[in-house]
C-alpha cells in the first residue's frame, strides 16, 4: 500500500501569516544569582550580549547600557527572587519591564547556555511572543510582603506551640487532654505559672477560665508529671519563642494598618454583619473597615470569606483589576477555571492547571468552610460534593468565589445572599426545564403534581 501525499493549497489572495517585528527595541535578560546576561538587537552594539554582575553598581551600568542601545522594553525570566532588584531598578529608570514565565520561554532542543537563553528571550520579545506576568502596583506589593511576613510568623508561632505540647507530653503532663487549646488564655496562664516554678496541681487549676468545661480536679490530675529539668527548660524556651513572635506580630499588624490607611480610596464604614467576630489569628484593629475604605465594597459579605481571607486575596491582586479584561482572564490567572485540553474535537481533560497562587489557596480554604453554610453558596458547594469528589468541588466553589470578587471590585456592587432555599428553587426549575426539553423531543409532556412531597 502506498502512502498518499498530502496536497496543501492556499486560497487565492491569502498567504500564510508571517512573524512580524512587534518590539524592535526589545532586550532579553537571563537572570542569575551572581550575574545577569543581557542581549540587545545585534545592530545596536558591536557586542550585543554582555554579562553584568548582580551588584547595584553593575545594575546601574546595565540600565545605562540599555539606554545607550535605545531599548524601551525588557523581558526577563522569573528566577527565584533574584529578578526583583533588577526589575525595580529598570522600572524606576523608565523601561517597560515584562516578567515572563520560565515555562513559556523554553528553548528549542539543542545547546543551552546563558548567552543563548538571553538571545532567545530577546528574539521572542522582538516578535511579540511573550506576555508579562501579573505584578500588582507598588503599594500593593508592600502590603503583600507584610501579609506574607505575617503568615510566616504565624507558622513559627504554631511550631512553638507544638514544642510546648512535646515538652508537656515528655513530662506526662496531660493538659492538652482537658483543655482544648494549650495556647489559649487559660493554657498560657497555667504554662507561665509552671515556668515560674509552681508545681501544685490545684493552684495551677485555679488559673483556668470559667468557660473551661473540665473541673479543677481533672485539671489538677492532668498536671501530675515528672517535672524533668531538661523538659522544663525546653518548655521555657518554647514559651519565650511564642511571646517573642507575638511581639513581632503586633509590629507587623501596625505596619499593615498603616499601609491600608495609605491605600484608602473612599470613606465610610461597612454595614453591620451577622457573621461571628474576628478569628483568633486576625489582626487586632478594625480590618473590615480598612478593607472597605480600600476596595469600596465589603468582600466579607460573601459567605465563607472572613477578614483574613479578604486581606489575603486583596494583598495579592489589589483593588484595581483592570489588568484582567474579563472574569475569565482573572479566574484563569488564579488557576481555578476548567482546562481546555481538546484534541480532534474531543475534550481530553478539563483539569485545572497547576498554579501556586496564594489568592487561590485562600479561596479554596474559604470554599471548604461552606460545607455547613445555610446560604446559596453553601447549597452550591454541597451540590458539587454530591456530583464530584471533594477537591474538585472545593475548586468549583473557589471559582465561584473568585467570580464574585471580580464582579464586586470591578463594578462596585455589594453582594446579597439569596439564601439556600432560593438556590434550591432555581436548581429545581433548571432540572424541570431540562426534563421538559427532553420529553418534548420524545413527544411527551412533563406535568407537575401539586402537593407532592
Amino acid at each position: 500500500m502506498t502512502a498518499r501525499k498530502a496536497k496543501i493549497s492556499l486560497k487565492p489572495g491569502k498567504a500564510r501569516a508571517a512573524l512580524t517585528i512587534t518590539h524592535p527595541n526589545a532586550a532579553g535578560i537571563d537572570v542569575g544569582s551572581a550575574s545577569h546576561y543581557v542581549a540587545v538587537p545585534p545592530d545596536r552594539d558591536e557586542e550585543s550580549v554582555r554579562e553584568f554582575p548582580s551588584f547595584t553598581v553593575d545594575l546601574n551600568a546595565l540600565a545605562d547600557w540599555l539606554t545607550a542601545c535605545r531599548v524601551d522594553i525588557v523581558a526577563m525570566e522569573s528566577t527565584g527572587v533574584y529578578w526583583i532588584p533588577l526589575f525595580e531598578l529598570l522600572e524606576s529608570r523608565g523601561f517597560k519591564v515584562l516578567l515572563v514565565n520560565a515555562r513559556h520561554i523554553k528553548n528549542v532542543s539543542g545547546r543551552k547556555s546563558d548567552v543563548l537563553d538571553c538571545q532567545w528571550i530577546q528574539q521572542l520579545m522582538t516578535y511579540g511572543l511573550l506576555s508579562g506576568s501579573f505584578r500588582p502596583a507598588e503599594h500593593i506589593c508592600v502590603l503583600r510582603s507584610l501579609w506574607r511576613q505575617r503568615g510566616m510568623l504565624l507558622k513559627g508561632q504554631a511550631r512553638s506551640v507544638q514544642h510546648m505540647q512535646k515538652a508537656l507530653t515528655q513530662m506526662n503532663i496531660q493538659l492538652a487532654n482537658v483543655i482544648s487549646d494549650v495556647a489559649g488564655e487559660s493554657g498560657l496562664r497555667i504554662l507561665r505559672a509552671i515556668n515560674a516554678g509552681e508545681r501544685d496541681g490545684h493552684v495551677l487549676a485555679s488559673l483556668k477560665n470559667s468557660r473551661i468545661h473540665a473541673s479543677a480536679d481533672e485539671i489538677a490530675k492532668s498536671l501530675q508529671g515528672t517535672w524533668r529539668v531538661e523538659h522544663l527548660f525546653e518548655l521555657k524556651q518554647a514559651i519565650a519563642t511564642y511571646d517573642f513572635i507575638g511581639t513581632q506580630l503586633a509590629e507587623v499588624d501596625q505596619e499593615i494598618e498603616h499601609q491600608l490607611q495609605i491605600l484608602q480610596t473612599c470613606e465610610g464604614s461597612p454595614t453591620k454583619s451577622r457573621k461571628r467576630g474576628r478569628g483568633r489569628n486576625a489582626p487586632k484593629f478594625d480590618l473590615r473597615a480598612q478593607l472597605f475604605r480600600m476596595c469600596g465594597v465589603d468582600l466579607t459579605r460573601i459567605d465563607g470569606i472572613d477578614v483574613t481571607t479578604a486581606l489575603a486575596v486583596v494583598s495579592e491582586i489589589g483593588s484595581d483589576l483592570s489588568r484582567f479584561p474579563t472574569v475569565g482572564h482573572f479566574t484563569s490567572w488564579m488557576g481555578l477555571c476548567p482546562g481546555t485540553k481538546i484534541t480532534g474535537g474531543k475534550v481530553m481533560s478539563g483539569k485545572t492547571k497547576r498554579c501556586a497562587n496564594r489568592a487561590a489557596q485562600a479561596l479554596r480554604l474559604a470554599a471548604a468552610a461552606l460545607r455547613t453554610s445555610q446560604s446559596a453558596l453553601g447549597a452550591y458547594f454541597r451540590r458539587m460534593c454530591s456530583r464530584m469528589d471533594k477537591p474538585k468541588a472545593v475548586t468549583a466553589a473557589a471559582h465561584k468565589l473568585a467570580r464574585l470578587i471580580y464582579t464586586m471590585l470591578t463594578r462596585g456592587e455589594e453582594y446579597t445572599d439569596q439564601g439556600q432555599d432560593y438556590y434550591e428553587k432555581r436548581y429545581r426549575q433548571h432540572v424541570v426545564n431540562n426534563l421538559s426539553m427532553r420529553a418534548a423531543k420524545l413527544g411527551l409532556k412533563v406535568v407537575a403534581i401539586e402537593n407532592a412531597i
